[in-house]
């Protein structure tokens, strides 16, 4: 091996190692990945069936709260789109995005294949890097799949329909599927602090249960002391409190101070807890 006078080796480049794409396909190729993104497939195709089998009536107790719901779910395509995002994105989603960016890291240290990483040397910035632009990009392709799947089954099985909610005035397709593809993208942006959490505690701990486990229950803590309405102005720090803003992407007209509001507090929760993770990382002792 030729080492340069600066005490590396010759045709080492820190920027070479660990190529995204090679990360891509290495978790691609997990059972959790798999099943993760083959549930959102099939959760749409669930609804549907499910929907399939309901007698109409409403002797259940508590139906009668989703009634409404399930009748413009049933209306077309972009309703049983904006259903199942409705069902899924207080927990579901909350729960994948935290499996993927909350055991990037913290599967590697439990498996014992973290330290030979490092030995290979991959730069400890870098690999953060890779790993957690690899987690958000499966997070975005989860939430994507969710939507695309619940929209073309619906679109087939209810027909290509105006947009219809319990906000909102009837939009025309073209417009209801833009207010979609809103939605996906607040969504998108307040679910990054539940991914820079998660994120966090893979770095801090060896247990990936640990750290998708403690990003959810944090989440679920945060909902919770939201509706305690004694908190007053507290509340509004929060990073669950506009995690349902988007609705007001969906009112006529469309309401957006709460939703500009709710992407400054989940960018800035995400960047801090990204920041910390990092810092802590490039000075870990790294045994496992």
């Amino acid at each position: 091996m030729v080492v340069t006078d600066a005490g590396e080796a010759r045709g080492y480049r820190p920027s070479a190692t660990m190529p995204f794409v090679a990360e891509f396909r290495r978790q691609a190729s997990r059972r959790r990945t798999q099943l993760a993104l083959g549930f959102m497939v099939l959760l749409p195709l669930i609804i549907l069936i499910a929907f399939q089998f309901d007698s109409g009536g409403d002797d259940d107790n508590g139906r009668n709260e989703f009634a409404s719901l399930v009748e413009l779910a049933t209306t077309g395509g972009l309703n049983f789109t904006l259903f199942s995002i409705f069902v899924s994105a207080s927990f579901l989603l909350v729960v994948v995005v935290a499996l993927f960016c909350g055991d990037t890291v913290a599967s590697e240290a439990s498996w014992g294949s973290l330290r030979y990483l490092l030995a290979i040397p991959v730069p400890r910035a870098r690999l953060l890097t890779v790993k957690l632009v690899v987690a958000l990009a499966y997070s975005a392709l989860a939430l994507l799949l969710l939507a695309g799947t619940a929209l073309l089954a619906g679109t087939l099985r209810y027909g290509w329909s105006p947009l219809r909610s319990t906000v909102a005035a009837e939009l025309e397709p073209t417009e209801g599927l833009l207010r979609l593809l809103a939605v996906l993208g607040y969504l998108a942006v307040v679910l990054l602090v539940v991914a820079g959490l998660a994120f966090l505690l893979s770095v801090i701990t060896d247990a990936a249960l640990g750290a998708v486990g403690g990003a959810v229950l944090l989440w679920i803590l945060s909902s919770i002391l939201d509706q305690i309405t004694a908190l007053g102005a507290l509340r509004d720090f929060l990073p669950t409190h506009f995690s349902t803003a988007w609705l007001g992407l969906l009112s006529t007209p469309v309401q957006t101070d709460d939703v500009v509001r709710g992407c400054i507090s989940a960018i800035s929760y995400a960047t801090l807890f990204w920041g910390l993770a990092f810092w802590r990382f490039t000075r870990k002792d790294i045994t496992s």
